[in-house]
């Protein structure tokens, strides 16, 4: 005598003749589960939602870092931008948490820490050009 499978829902946990393995494409995967009749049309009315939002909707990226290491800025020598974020917050400075860091503020970090300056510095900064032009 052969043996009757009995699948059980794996949503609702309910048996049933109408319970049946499927499968769905989700995001380039395919998925399968036991699923009866209502729920099957349930999970295709989700998919059909969700493919309605996927048509409508954008793909974020994730950031990627700078390959620049930034220990490498031609402005700053032996140090990074988190130091100088952090030496300007202890000054009391407003500057971002991410991104571009303002001249002014990399120069007053070099003037308070004159080992930041670069070596081969030929430039002078705006505040030595105005010493400079005032004779000082």
């Amino acid at each position: 005598m052969a043996q009757k499978v009995i699948l059980v829902d794996d949503l609702d946990h309910s048996e049933g003749d109408d319970v049946a393995r499927r499968e769905f494409p989700l995001l380039n995967r395919t998925f399968s589960i036991d699923l009866s009749d209502a729920n099957q049309q349930r999970l295709s009315e989700a998919l059909a939602f969700i493919e309605e939002v996927l048509e409508n909707a954008r793909e974020v990226k994730q950031a990627s870092r700078s390959k620049k290491a930034a220990d490498t800025s031609p402005r700053l020598r032996g140090y990074t931008l988190t130091d100088v974020r952090e030496w300007a917050r202890e000054q009391g400075l407003d500057v971002p948490a991410r991104g571009k860091m303002a001249d002014e503020v990399i120069e007053q970090f070099v003037a308070a820490h004159p080992d930041a300056a670069p070596e081969d510095s030929t430039e002078e900064s705006p505040a030595e050009a105005a010493e400079a032009a005032i004779g000082a």
